[in-house]
């Protein structure tokens, strides 16, 4: 059986059991705090082993997506080293809830795997709880008694409380469980050890592949057991082990679940797999995370630098770590095996199949983000390499993370090969010094400061848009190619780029001289300073000059529209909380002259009119005109008791700046308006995801939204005048529409009934010869029709050996096709082959399949040599 026909089994087999089969949950969890995948087949179902949930269904049976990659679940280091261990992986499970008990639960599992999978029995074990003292719970003598029926005792182990007794958690449902095992050694192997022996000893071929756990107790906070008022049955079984047992393999990975992935992944890298050790590893590595990544891709987990986006890029960039160093794969190769994985497990899981086009997307991007700094990357730590079993300096590993987007533990993986370590102290004191200070990621080649004035830098920016000045330094930059120089006032009114709010731009003008005027096109913050950006031809202006006092002018159109924005996101981020929850929280913002982004915590798409809700909210608040309360050296506490919102990944000092619009308080350092009035008017218009959890809109207001409503009218002007002004425009369309749909049915009718009367006076004018009856013809006529009377043919002469070939000019564009019956296909002929041998009248390409394939080409002229072409390669010249 392949790993479909097995999967399907199980389900079909439960399903006679009058179990209801349910579709898998998924493997990324997002509404359980404990939980950030599914780790085992019974998450789904915890809310009603906890009474938490109503029973609909008493019994039910599933194929389970599973990750296990960190806590006490964490198999990733064994993942490709041995044979049978998987980050992601299918776990068949039926359940029993307060309906049948373990007799049923043994029975059922031994019917299925001896006489629907046939697997030997003889080389079956299970497990009985032993019992444990100091529970006060007895050896399983019911399970042992039931297990007697079908094994002889020999083939019955008692297990302990660690292996078999299963619990949820601290506290919650629990009971002794059954394990199943099989012995898939050799008969040598066997004669030489017993299998009762190796059973739960990590022997990779005496392994667990079913557990039947026997829900009966309650574990409560004081540690001790009390009997639940129902009983229930969870068993989960490893459907890749099943599979690996019943397909008679030795591992897991030789089985159909990952052999079409291993032998993509060889055929990418130009080798075989089982010729080389290092490489079967890899090759093992990738198919595994592939799958890991691809599905919780598909369950809205996307790659990121946090929690469980963070566990998946991990995944994805230790699986482009393997294929680099061991498979010389240099460029992205991981999206190419997605429709190798859609095609294996597409079926049995139809979101990837939904999803293909998004999940190649996805890791395509991060295939290439890590490469272009892997390989840079790897060079740096083998210069760095320390002694053999030494240690490396977490500065350096702290640098390829910084630098290189190598995680800690990747490097660790790299080193461990090497038999060496890091010291992760010093790796942590790094990380927190990184954290500490703002990190420009862009590549930047800077000068020395030149100091023109001695004195420290003050911002007035909050109160006035211009104010006299002197420089106090100035050094050059080279940025991306581009030479600029960095100017640093005395005093500024320019806010620096900080906290998603974009800087100020202006001009910067000599008292004395207006004709020296330069332009500060904008304004960044660094370490604390406003550094302003000029041209280095505005810089040649004030070069001989550079000790006089300036006019430093903020633009204040461009000031104005960002306050604009700035302050119309504090109120649509208080209105998103108001129409969504409280839950929302702000993840990111950028905030410019033109438009805003904010990004919030959301776990699904904010509706129209949800949206149209936020939006009604914050423009109400507009037209209120609450005026700006600001306190700029507020303490923290004080401001937080008052309800300031804090922002994600800011750090505060012990004083604050608090911006407050009645009900909106934030702690912000931004420019705002004076009063909410100035807006005028917040429109929204997109709303995406960016992550998972994490959603995001983007807005206008002032004018740039007069202009949106503006453009809007104007788009609907011209709609009303397409449709001569009609009073009801929406009716209108769907009439349009309407009467569209119609004309199209009316045309498709048409074409039907031209494709049979094309076929009828074909079929009248079909010749014989060497014993092939045959139909050629040139004619003018779209490829849709052609297909059509194609297809009606072959099913006419279905019986008998028939050949269609037809040579067209429509629009200009020479084509040839060849339809074959399948009596003809069967003897051997191929319209694939035939199509590209005739193709080459008309000096063109093509294929398709055996029974029909069409070629176009150029050469409109050769179409009667083509057609003359395919007739004698079939050996039916007419």
């Amino acid at each position: 059986m392949n790993a479909q026909e097995i999967r399907q089994s199980f389900l079909d087999f439960f399903a006679s059991k009058q179990h209801t089969i349910v579709p898998s949950a998924p493997m990324v969890v997002k509404n359980d705090p404990t939980l950030m995948f599914t780790n085992a087949g019974m998450n789904q179902f915890k809310d009603i082993f906890l009474g938490n949930a109503p029973i609909t269904s008493p019994r039910v049976a599933d194929s389970q997506k599973c990750l296990r990659v960190s806590g006490k679940h964490n198999d990733l280091e064994e993942v490709g080293h041995d044979t049978y261990h998987h980050t992601m992986f299918e776990m068949l499970g039926n359940w029993s809830f307060g309906d049948y008990f373990k007799k049923e639960a043994i029975a059922w599992a031994w019917e299925y795997l001896t006489e629907v999978l046939k697997i030997d029995k003889d080389c079956l074990y299970a497990t009985v709880f032993e019992g444990d003292k100091n529970d006060g719970t007895e050896f399983d003598s019911e399970a042992f008694d039931l297990w007697k029926q079908y094994l002889p005792e020999s083939h019955i182990l008692m297990g302990n409380k660690k292996d078999n007794f299963w619990e949820m958690g601290d506290t919650g449902p629990c009971g002794p469980c059954s394990e199943i095992h099989a012995d898939i050694r050799s008969a040598a192997e066997k004669a030489q050890t017993p299998g009762r022996e190796l059973v739960n000893n990590d022997h990779p071929q005496v392994i667990e592949i079913w557990n039947l756990v026997f829900m009966q107790f309650n574990r409560r906070a004081n540690g001790s057991l009390e009997l639940l008022p129902a009983k229930h049955v969870d068993t989960g079984m490893g459907f890749e082990r099943l599979a690996m047992v019943v397909q008679g393999k030795q591992s897991n990975y030789d089985t159909d679940v990952f052999q079409p992935l291993i032998q993509k992944i060889a055929s990418i890298a130009h080798t075989s797999y089982g010729a080389d050790k290092q490489k079967d590893i890899a090759m093992r590595v990738i198919a595994d995370h592939i799958r890991t990544i691809a599905f919780s891709i598909t369950d809205g987990q996307l790659p990121s630098n946090a929690k469980a986006g963070y566990v998946i890029r991990r995944i994805l960039r230790r699986a482009v770590r393997y294929g680099y160093t061991f498979l010389g794969q240099q460029k992205a190769f991981m999206y190419a095996l997605v429709p190798t994985l859609v095609e294996s497990m597409g079926t049995a899981y139809p979101e990837l199949n939904a999803q293909q086009s998004l999940v190649e997307k996805v890791i395509k991007e991060e295939e290439e983000s890590f490469l272009r700094t892997l390989e840079t990357g790897i060079r740096l730590l083998e210069k760095n390499l320390p002694t053999a079993g030494g240690v490396m300096n977490g500065a350096v590993a702290f640098q390829l993370y910084d630098t290189y987007g190598f995680p800690l533990d990747l490097t660790e993986l790299i080193l461990r090969e090497k038999g060496m370590s890091v010291n992760e102290e010093e790796f942590n004191a790094e990380m927190q010094k990184q954290k500490e200070r703002a990190r420009n990621a862009a590549a930047v080649e800077t000068g020395d400061w030149e100091i023109i004035n001695e004195g420290e830098s003050e911002f007035v920016g909050y109160d006035t848009l211009s104010c006299e000045t002197e420089i106090l330094r100035y050094r050059k930059v080279v940025q991306k190619g581009k030479e600029l120089y960095q100017i640093v006032l005395s005093r500024t009114p320019f806010y620096g780029e900080m906290g998603g709010q974009s800087g100020d731009r202006g001009t910067l003008a000599p008292i004395h001289s207006a004709q020296e005027t330069i332009f500060i096109i904008d304004t960044q913050k660094e370490n604390g300073l406003s550094i302003h950006i000029i041209t280095t031809q505005d810089f040649a202006k004030i070069a001989a000059n550079l000790g006089a006092t300036f006019i430093a002018a903020v633009n204040k159109e461009n000031r104005t529209a960002i306050e604009n924005n700035h302050t119309a996101t504090h109120l649509l981020h208080e209105a998103l909380r108001e129409v969504l929850g409280t839950h929302v929280e702000q993840k990111g913002s950028l905030v410019t002259a033109d438009y805003l982004r904010f990004d919030f915590s959301h776990f699904q798409k904010v509706t129209t009119e949800e949206l149209r809700t936020v939006e009604l909210i914050a423009n109400r608040k507009v037209r209120e005109n609450i005026a700006l309360e600001e306190s700029r050296e507020m303490p923290i506490a004080q401001a937080q008791a008052m309800g300031a919102m804090a922002l994600f990944g800011e750090k505060y000092g012990n004083t604050v700046r608090v911006v407050k619009y009645a009900s909106s308080v934030e702690l912000c350092g931004g420019t705002h308006v004076q009063a909410t009035g100035q807006i005028g008017l917040i429109r929204i218009v997109s709303e995406s995801s960016i992550a998972a959890g994490v959603r995001r809109i983007e807005a206008v207001s002032g004018a740039k939204a007069e202009e949106l409503i503006n453009t809007q009218q104007d788009t609907l002007r011209e709609v009303r005048e397409l449709f001569n002004n009609a009073p009801n425009i929406t009716a209108a369309i769907k009439k349009a529409m309407d009467e569209s749909a119609a004309l199209k049915q009316q045309v498709e009718q048409f074409t039907h009934e031209q494709i049979a009367m094309l076929a009828s006076d074909l079929a009248k004018a079909v010749e014989e010869k060497n014993g092939v009856k045959f139909v050629a013809r040139r004619v003018n006529l779209s490829s849709e029709i052609i297909r059509g009377i194609a297809t009606q043919l072959r099913s006419k002469f279905a019986n008998e050996p028939f050949a269609l070939v037809i040579g067209s000019e429509y629009g200009e564009k020479p084509a040839i096709t060849v339809a074959l019956s399948q009596k003809l296909v069967d003897s051997g002929a191929n319209a694939s082959t035939i199509v590209r041998e005739a193709a080459k009248a008309i000096d063109g390409n093509g294929g398709g399949q055996a029974f029909m394939a069409t070629a176009g080409g150029k050469n409109a002229a050769g179409i009667d040599n083509a057609i003359a072409n395919a007739l004698r390669f079939m050996g039916i010249e007419n």
